[in-house]
């Protein structure tokens, strides 16, 4: 970095308004107010987030701006707004006479649902320092805030310095679409009182400075030792204040960009500075507003908490680009941009926590960015925030999204939402068949959720999501009047089923197949997967592996049938949508409870040791960066929903606990994408592993908001005698259930909003003595449960065996 600038200091008093608190103050004041949680000192050289949809800052809690991440190496760090950096990061400190004081090494991290506050402690000079981030909704650019607090008896002359490092950049990939960085040049202007940032070669802007009306010179030296990488450039400016006894003052620090002119930046600058208080206040109530959107009160506090904020890590994601969309991202900090699959997870969590407006605006987009992609049906996979596609998909992206349509379709009933997708599914299901299945068995062939290099034969998660999309697109097909078509997809469906629990099945390793392929094949992928367990020294992976492949030598080089190589999560997939038969689910779920640790399930079995559930520390992953060894939500999330598929919520809960586990292991408020504490600080498809065993399986709601029916089974944990969940949203329609089952009674209560809506209260047949209250329309038996089918605002029944 290269100072542009030399400045002296000006003596400054600052002084609050008297009577009356100021916007600044205002928000201190709220602050205090909220529930924060505390972050561990032992990681506060580990990243945090302040968020909004447009811009965003990431930092180290302990202050600092260190150069993160590897996409764009050291780059993903500092301030954001898609498609371009605009800071690498600031530094800020006090001097008081002969003594400066860094504001680098925070005492506290607490983080807040939409900000976060770091504390400084300097007891020697009787100050304490307050750093708040929070950026407001909609608007390009982000409000720091630096409370001085004199804990001493005597009045306080600092000089406060605050340097800013410009990094205006592009975002990863932006080359393909003619981002080319250049060097940044800073200027003054003293009629604004603002500092700009150009980059030579582009119409980036980041402009900055503090409260209008004080004045601002110069700094000559940048205090606090700072260096990041990059063609970007660094000014300062100081000013003294003088804080009374036992008192405080507040220096706010704003910070705006635009992708388009300075005058843009300038605007969005003065619409911070005179609209914090408004911002702020906006900004809380929607988040009151998510947190009470499907907010389920159960016996398990640490669970209820972790389910609220991954509401609010969801959102943290969110990121709008002019003229690209409006989408969640993946996570943070190296994947803020879209993915197809991530989306098509992460959705079916969102969809049950009442964020239609978010769903809708990411289908939206996954879907344009897809069709001008591939035009084809196939749905891409990653995507930059300056819409240069990385990958245009996998394979199991596609008949995943025909599954995502559908399940938004239950909850919502919006035939447009089907008629405007469903051509994309046709053709997207054609495209799964003819240009990926060259055998014409129905397995299409390629990567689908693991990337391991060469296995891209017929793989289990492909083909069990196929099986579920050519189900979900025959019922679409149905309510559109297709109904030729319909029955194809059917019969398709009912033809993969049988497959994947023919196909599939290994009955030696109670497994399903990590994939199908030829004898040659497997051998190929053998090498390289004992490779991998002697790196890892697990002698017990080596060994089962070098007998399957001593057993491989003997079978025809070319005959094709599955394989357990690598015990992927994917093997329990077919658990995950149901498709296993009942006695092979059983054993499979038996089965994939030996590949899990403390924190879930292994991404990749074979990784695992005898020691693994003793394992409750950081996970220590490679070099550079890598999965090998990795423990993850998703697969965890995945195998409590399987849990949950065949009827054992108990099972389900002990996934779920162990993910909550990694609940602030690292950041307060947030569960990293590898457990507990590696990879994304921060990731999407949390909400998938937690709001579907929650939502519609413990509290068993399951919509056809279609036909204005909603189905409500609960299957709860044993240890849960009181559970209630409410606003949940489906449809035009808003519930509340409340669970109680103590002394052998069951009670199931349902409040809608609706009263025309048809409720069916679902039972195991084993409780014979039922009493309704409530409107009954009628009632049968059908698979084992006594259905209730009742209508009006408040139905209850009451059920003892």
């Amino acid at each position: 970095m290269v100072a542009k600038f030399l400045t002296s200091g000006l003596l400054i008093l600052l002084f609050s308004c008297q009577g009356s608190l100021t916007p600044e103050q205002s928000v201190f004041e709220d602050l205090s107010s909220q529930e924060g949680l505390v972050g561990k000192s032992e990681y506060f050289s580990s990243p945090f987030v302040s968020a909004g949809d447009r811009v965003y800052l990431i930092g180290h809690q302990n202050g600092t701006f260190p150069d993160l991440g590897w996409h764009v190496e050291g780059e993903m760090g500092g301030i954001w707004l898609h498609p371009i950096k605009l800071m690498d990061g600031f530094t800020a400190s006090l001097s008081m006479g002969e003594d400066t004081y860094c504001l680098d090494q925070a005492e506290t991290f607490t983080n807040y649902p939409f900000s976060n506050v770091l504390k400084f402690k300097f007891p020697e000079a009787g100050i304490e320092v307050e750093r708040i981030q929070f950026v407001a909704d909609g608007k390009e650019g982000i409000t720091v805030l630096f409370r001085l607090q004199n804990v001493d008896k005597s009045a306080k002359n600092i000089r406060f310095q605050f340097n800013a490092f410009v990094d205006l950049m592009p975002v990863w990939l932006g080359e393909r679409t003619g981002m080319v960085d250049q060097p940044d040049v800073i200027s003054f202007d003293e009629l604004t009182n603002t500092f700009t940032a150009k980059d030579e070669g582009n119409p980036w802007f980041a402009v900055w400075g503090t409260d209008e009306n004080i004045p601002l010179s110069l700094q000559k030296d940048l205090t606090c030792s700072y260096s990041p990488k990059g063609q970007g450039s660094a000014s300062g400016f100081s000013l003294e204040v003088t804080v009374p006894a036992e008192s405080e003052q507040i220096i706010p620090i704003y910070i705006a960009g635009s992708t388009e002119n300075e005058l843009k930046a300038m605007e969005t600058l003065v619409d911070l500075r005179q609209n914090l208080s408004a911002d702020w206040f906006a900004k809380k109530k929607r988040y009151e507003s998510l947190a009470q959107q499907s907010q389920i009160q159960v016996p398990d506090p640490e669970l209820q908490k972790a389910f609220e904020w991954i509401k609010y890590n969801t959102d943290w994601l969110v990121r709008d680009v002019p003229g690209i969309g409006r989408g969640f991202g993946a996570g943070l900090q190296d994947y803020p941009w879209w993915f197809g699959v991530d989306s098509e997870y992460t959705i079916q969590g969102l969809i049950a926590t009442g964020r239609k407006d978010l769903v809708y605006s990411t289908l939206e987009l996954i879907h344009s960015l897809s069709e001008k992609e591939n035009g084809n049906g196939r749905i891409v996979h990653e995507v930059s925030t300056n819409g240069a596609v990385f990958n245009p998909g996998n394979i199991n992206e596609t008949p995943q999204w025909a599954s995502t349509i559908w399940e938004v379709y239950r909850w919502t009933g919006d035939r447009e939402l089907l008629e405007k997708y469903f051509p994309t599914i046709e053709k997207g299901l054609k495209w799964l068949l003819t240009e990926n299945d060259k055998d014409g068995n129905l397995l299409p062939d390629g990567y689908g959720m693991m990337e391991i290099h060469g296995l891209k034969s017929e793989m289990i998660d492909v083909a069990v999501y196929s099986q579920k999309a050519f189900a979900d697109a025959s019922k679409m097909a149905e309510i559109l009047g297709k109904t030729e078509l319909s029955k194809s997809y059917q019969q398709k469906a009912d033809s993969l089923a049988f497959k994947i629990n023919s196909d599939f099945w290994v009955d030696e390793f109670g497994s399903y197949a990590d994939f199908i392929g030829t004898a040659q094949e497997a051998i190929h992928l053998i090498d390289g997967a004992i490779i991998r367990a002697d790196t890892l020294k697990k002698p017990w992976a080596v060994a089962e592996l070098q007998a399957t492949k001593a057993k491989l030598s003997t079978l025809p080089k070319n005959q094709k049938q599955g394989f357990v190589l690598y015990h992927n999560w994917v093997v329990n997939t077919p658990m995950e949508t149901g498709i296993a038969d009942s006695e092979k689910a059983k054993i499979a779920l038996a089965t994939a409870k030996k590949y899990t640790n403390p924190f879930g399930t292994f991404v990749t079995g074979i990784d695992r040791d005898e020691s693994a559930e003793n394992e409750d520390g950081s996970f220590s992953g490679s070099k550079s960066f890598s999965y090998t060894g990795a423990v993850m939500t998703l697969p965890t999330g995945v195998s409590a929903i399987g849990e949950n598929r065949y009827g054992n919520p108990n099972g389900a809960l002990d996934y779920l606990k162990r993910m909550t586990r990694s609940f602030g292991f690292a950041l307060p408020g947030s569960i990293y994408e590898v457990s507990p504490d590696y990879g994304m600080f921060t990731q999407a498809w949390n909400m998938y592993s937690f709001a579907v065993p929650i939502v519609m399986q413990f509290f068993g709601i399951q919509p056809d908001a279609g036909n204005k029916v909603i189905h409500i089974r609960p299957q709860m944990p044993t240890s849960w005698e009181e559970a209630s969940i409410q606003k949940v949203l489906i449809g035009d329609n808003e519930i509340r259930v409340t669970y109680v089952d103590k002394s052998g009674v069951r009670a199931i209560e349902v409040e809608q909003t609706q009263s025309k809506w048809g409720i069916s209260i679902e039972l195991p047949e084993e409780f014979s003595k039922v009493k309704v209250l409530g409107k009954e329309v009628s009632s049968d038996t059908q698979g084992g449960f006594r259905r209730i089918l009742m209508s009006g605002k408040k139905v209850r029944v009451e059920a003892s065996r």
